[in-house]
């Protein structure tokens, strides 16, 4: 996209990943007469089995090649970042602490604040280049107030979730080419550039997991994580004992080792007593959460209690709900009806219809 109160072209860094998003937003800025520069991060991965080596899925080397081979063919230079010790202490320690304190983090989340928009962000600005240039499915708007981050034309792939922790300074040097577009169109421009990408598939989370399990890599990695501990009802009463409460999810039912005359699901985890909590599948419901770290895409929080569409994960359906500031980055969220599997650690986000106002982590809940 075209964002109309920016200065003449000039030059942006594209963070290419090898996949089509990214690999179109490139061919569209040079399309629109930037210079356009390709970056791509080496991120850290743990070792595959037995030490053998194993890349990470964001930086695979078949990835790498796809993406200077699209930079080859769009006649852009094109540089590789190790970044992989930075990675490994921001992104994959913060993943290990969260779980240590029975939280479940989102590490896209953190990692567009730390790594994309921070460090790669620096990167690009120490190369005299403007912006910053992603694949993400989401748009730049400006207004006399200032920038405005929105939801993507394509609200089955919209990424702003996972963009709430950008301010006024970082939208001020980021654009999302492909916003615009909804993935099919994508594709298809991919097609009309002859990229060789067009048909690739997306790449997932959780990319520096050398077999995509969680719990495995916790138990290898986080001694914490496997601190069993009693599973306790509602009332506090002992009904068993859990493995370590990385292993369960919020709202899980199945696997917790514990015989009642009514189905139980995990409510919450208590890291202060390495309790499990578990009730019935009405105790699951909550009305109200609280959000630390929270971020005012605006630049400062309202001056009253706010409406607003809540979204407590990714691929969450936005629910209406009073937005309030308690201070100290924290807000106290109420909901018009019960939400279920609100999980401490995911992001809470907010959103007026379209506008991605910001957004925190959920910090506790309450029935």
């Amino acid at each position: 996209m075209t964002v109309t109160d920016h200065s003449p072209p000039n030059r942006v860094v594209v963070a290419m990943s090898g996949g089509v998003d990214s690999s179109v937003a490139a061919a569209l800025l040079v399309e629109q007469g930037y210079e356009v520069v390709g970056m791509m991060m080496r991120l850290w991965s743990e070792p595959g089995s037995n030490g053998s080596p194993f890349t990470n899925r964001c930086c695979t080397p078949d990835q790498m090649a796809d993406a200077r081979r699209i930079a080859d063919q769009l006649n852009i230079p094109f540089y590789v970042l190790d970044t992989q010790d930075h990675f490994r202490q921001t992104i994959v320690q913060f993943f290990i602490d969260e779980h240590a304190q029975g939280r479940t983090p989102n590490p896209c989340i953190a990692c567009n604040r730390q790594i994309r928009f921070t460090y790669l962000l620096n990167q690009a600005l120490a190369v005299d280049a403007h912006y910053l240039a992603t694949g993400h499915y989401a748009r730049i708007q400006y207004t006399a107030a200032g920038y405005r981050l929105l939801k993507g034309i394509d609200e089955t792939k919209d990424q702003s979730y996972v963009l709430h922790v950008l301010n006024q300074e970082k939208l001020a040097h980021a654009l999302f080419p492909v916003g615009e577009f909804k993935k099919v169109e994508v594709r298809e421009l991919a097609r009309k550039f002859n990229l060789p990408v067009a048909g690739k598939h997306d790449s997932q989370d959780l990319c520096f997991l050398s077999d995509g399990d969680y719990r495995r890599f916790l138990r290898e990695y986080s001694p914490a994580a496997q601190a069993g501990g009693p599973i306790l009802d509602v009332d506090g009463r002992s009904l068993g004992q859990h493995e370590g409460l990385p292993f369960y999810t919020i709202g899980q039912r199945k696997g917790l080792g514990i015989s009642a005359p009514q189905p139980l699901y995990v409510l919450r985890k208590d890291a202060a007593q390495n309790a499990l909590i578990v009730g019935t599948r009405d105790q699951l419901g909550q009305r109200e959460l609280v959000a630390r770290d929270v971020n005012w895409v605006a630049g400062s929080p309202p001056a009253a209690t706010i409406r607003a569409q809540v979204k407590i994960r990714y691929k969450a359906k936005g629910v209406d709900a009073r937005v309030t500031v308690v201070g100290n980055g924290r807000v106290h969220i109420q909901f018009d009806e019960s939400v279920m599997g609100i999980t401490a650690g995911q992001g809470a986000v907010f959103y007026d219809g379209e506008i991605c106002l910001g957004g925190g982590l959920i910090a506790e809940t309450a029935a």
